[in-house]
């Protein structure tokens, strides 16, 4: 029997008709260290520095797409096939192929739901730093993480399972969903004291003025307009 994570006894839950444990995405576990870049970018560096990072990204994500459906249409050697037997997988490359293949629609539904989320994303926090200027760290990271991430939260499961080869039914779309969005939210909240030491800790060491001059270059960024 699978152990439990950090030996907690599932929770018996029922949300949108699915019951029993609490699931998630594994992917959801790096996205607090994304909302901070991410707030922090925004931040110093505005819509275009966001923006830049946000197609790089893209183009290095769609350049592993790219190798992964490469490597799943190669012929495997014989002895590629059969080597874990021994431990239960009677055909490595079928097995490859089905976690691979899988991998690329989750790749497509992560660049679709990142750009749109990212996008999003620095739209509200300069959006809400017109209005509130230099104050109210905590709302434009928080508040412009909180919107985008229910976007994105829904779109790349839409895209990588229920259009991709597991069709999931919309009830267990719905309540994975929820539950991924759930986690990011606490994520962003717990996060808030982390933003203003990342803040202090840059403006210390760049200083207070060429500081100030950067988040003033950010937010006169003539995108924002």
């Amino acid at each position: 029997m699978r152990p439990e994570p950090l030996g907690l006894q599932p929770f018996n839950w029922s949300l949108f008709g699915q019951t029993g444990t609490l699931n998630f995405t594994s992917g959801v576990i790096l996205w607090p260290v994304v909302f901070l870049i991410t707030d922090v970018v925004n931040e110093y560096y505005g819509r275009n520095g966001v923006q830049f990072l946000s197609f790089l990204a893209v183009a290095l994500i769609s350049y592993a797409f790219l190798i992964a459906w490469v490597v799943i249409q190669l012929s495997p050697a014989d002895w590629w096939v059969t080597s874990f037997q021994n431990q239960g997988v009677e055909n490595l490359q079928t097995a490859f192929a089905a976690i691979y293949g899988q991998g690329m629609w989750v790749i497509v539904g992560s660049l679709v739901a990142f750009l749109i989320g990212q996008l999003l994303d620095v739209a509200i926090f300069h959006r809400i730093r017109q209005v509130t200027g230099e104050r109210l760290i905590w709302l434009r990271a928080t508040g412009s993480t909180l919107v985008s991430q229910f976007v994105d939260s829904f779109v790349v499961l839409y895209i990588a399972f229920v259009l991709g080869p597991q069709q999931w039914p919309l009830n267990q779309f719905l309540a994975i969903g929820t539950v991924n969005y759930a986690y990011k939210f606490l994520a962003a909240l717990a996060l808030t004291p982390a933003i203003y030491a990342v803040h202090w800790l840059i403006d210390r060491y760049l200083g207070r003025e060429t500081a100030a001059q950067l988040k003033q270059q950010a937010t006169a960024d003539p995108a924002d307009y």
